[in-house]
């Protein structure tokens, strides 16, 4: 597969290290293109893939153009391919925000994937959500699947709107809970923990608990059950979460996350 990425920032690279770690294609089968010069011999001397500033010459006899800027720069980015792609081309965007509509009207182009990934897929743990336009090929939503699949989990969807959702929810959400496991490290400091053997325990116990709740096959509230006793310390620290709507909040927070995609 012929790669072309358009943006070279944190995700960009992500995808890149996580596409060339695969075997999904060669140095020789990728191009970068970027504003910043320092970015692209920065990843030039680490994966040995070509490089250029020219956007143009980067897609050119490439399978996927994959695009990979900051929001702000799509406009731009998007009048520089306008018209250019060929019929056979997919392109690919992880572009927050970046509707179909968008990308399609200003691509001149309609064989287009959106994305949502998150940051966890910079080691592969990722969660990516993406949507194609009826123009992708079965070939194409392969080739789609093989690339998002080296981030972590992909899941298709079937409308639209669910990508808000998951900007809300997988896209946000990995700070919402480092905002958790630094509010679990301080309680332990304040109680004399030193903070990095608690910030370990922190760190390994949401893990640990996010791949048990993975292989289990139990639900949720199951496995809260299990780690409660009646009259325990557990249950006096769930009340107190819920005497200080955590649930409720964390939920608001997803919503918020969700109105703000969408506007």
């Amino acid at each position: 597969m012929k790669l072309a990425f358009i943006g070279g920032g944190a995700m960009g690279e992500a995808m890149l290290s996580c596409v060339l770690a695969s075997k999904l294609a060669s140095p020789a089968d990728v191009v970068v293109s970027d504003v910043s010069q320092p970015i692209l011999e920065q990843l030039k001397e680490k994966y040995g893939v070509r490089f250029t500033v020219d956007n143009l010459a980067a897609g050119r006899e490439v399978d996927v153009i994959v695009l990979a800027i900051k929001p702000q720069h799509l406009a731009s980015v998007m009048a520089e391919l306008k018209g250019t792609m060929t019929a056979s081309q997919l392109a690919l965007s992880i572009v927050a925000g970046a509707t179909l509509s968008t990308l399609t009207q200003g691509l001149g182009h309609q064989a287009v994937i959106r994305t949502m990934p998150n940051t966890p897929g910079q080691i592969g743990q990722g969660m990516t959500f993406w949507i194609a336009t009826e123009a992708v090929s079965a070939r194409q939503k392969e080739q789609a699947r093989s690339l998002l699949s080296v981030l972590g989990k992909e899941i298709y969807a079937d409308k639209e709107d669910y990508l808000n959702i998951a900007t809300a929810l997988s896209g946000s959400g990995p700070a919402y809970v480092f905002l958790m496991m630094e509010a679990l490290i301080e309680g332990a400091v304040y109680l004399g923990m030193p903070w990095a053997a608690a910030k370990e325990a922190a760190i390994q116990t949401v893990a640990g608990s996010a791949l048990l709740a993975q292989a289990s096959g139990k639900s949720l509230a199951d496995l809260r059950n299990q780690v409660t006793s009646p009259g325990g310390t557990t249950a006096a620290g769930l009340m107190k979460l819920e005497e200080g709507s955590v649930r409720a909040d964390l939920a608001r927070a997803v919503i918020a996350a969700y109105e703000r995609a969408r506007a």
